[in-house]
């Protein structure tokens, strides 16, 4: 359970208040109330808890220490620029990001979320079988009777490996778009893949969701089935509503420079957690 503790410098902040959970100190706005933790993993605790002023029930994830690892701290970035423009009802919303006390220092970073009833990795994980209509959900991830990723690599290069193996050795007109000198020498020099038969490799499958998957799986992304398209396909078709489902209006830029400074990136991360807290920007922020 969460327990209320006074802040590690023993001065209490105006606006935050402080708990800990599984060992962790979680620094918070004193509208929310933790309830319990319910979730750890690589990028943070997640606990349960309550906006006071809306008597919601919500989801709090720490990040902690989030520029220690300048890989994570670009991959929290892009979180965020992607869940400000997502807003459909079977995706989860965020709905807050909290603004720390002082701009040029703060560490961690907490996400609000929707707190929903269970999530994608206990449906994976539970003895239960997946249904066709499991599968039309998250078909990105698995099909039906194989609870795992399709490309469970151990790192960056043996999930190059992996990925050729099932999808075959590349064209060099289809390597053209890789950026990267040494991930591009590295598929170069694995050994000649067929590659594999995904209606094999997934036998209990439904044969329409084995032709959407060839079609995404293509190792170049220009090359590949788009969003709509991938709806429109036969086998998403029963769960699509273009009514409910209009496309952006404007192009959401998630493209972050892989090269960018602590700095850079704390502005960047800060301008996002103004669009959850406007009044913020007329506040002296720059400690």
């Amino acid at each position: 359970m969460a327990t209320l503790v006074d802040p590690p410098n023993g001065i209490r902040i105006e606006g935050k208040h402080y708990f800990s959970m599984w060992q962790t100190l979680f620094e918070i706005d004193t509208k929310y109330m933790p309830i319990k933790p319910i979730g750890r993993g690589a990028y943070g605790v997640v606990c349960s808890s309550v906006n006071t002023d809306t008597n919601e029930k919500v989801a709090i994830k720490k990040i902690h220490n989030v520029y220690e690892n300048r890989i994570d701290a670009l991959r929290t970035l892009r979180e965020l620029k992607l869940l400000r423009h997502l807003r459909h009802e079977n995706v989860i919303a965020l709905k807050d990001v909290m603004m720390p006390i002082h701009k040029r220092s703060f560490k961690d970073v907490y996400l609000v979320y929707e707190l929903m009833d269970t999530d994608l990795h206990q449906i994976i994980k539970s003895s239960q079988v997946l249904s066709n209509d499991h599968c039309q959900y998250f078909l990105f991830q698995l099909l039906r009777g194989l609870k795992k990723p399709i490309f469970q690599g151990t790192e960056c290069l043996n999930q190059l490996k992996l990925i050729v193996n099932i999808l075959g050795s590349q064209r060099e007109e289809d390597l053209e778009f890789i950026d990267n000198p040494k991930a591009k020498r590295f598929i170069r020099s694995l050994p000649y893949s067929p590659g594999m038969s995904l209606s094999r490799l997934y036998p209990g499958a439904h044969v329409l969701a084995i032709d959407l998957l060839q079609k995404m799986l293509v190792f170049d992304p220009s090359k590949r089935i788009s969003v709509t398209e991938a709806l429109q396909h036969p086998y998403m078709a029963p769960l699509y509503d273009p009514n409910a489902n209009p496309p952006a209006q404007v192009p959401i830029d998630l493209d972050v420079d892989e090269d960018l400074r602590e700095e850079m990136i704390r502005e960047m991360m800060w301008n996002e957690m103004l669009h959850y807290h406007p009044q913020a920007s007329t506040l002296n922020t720059e400690l």
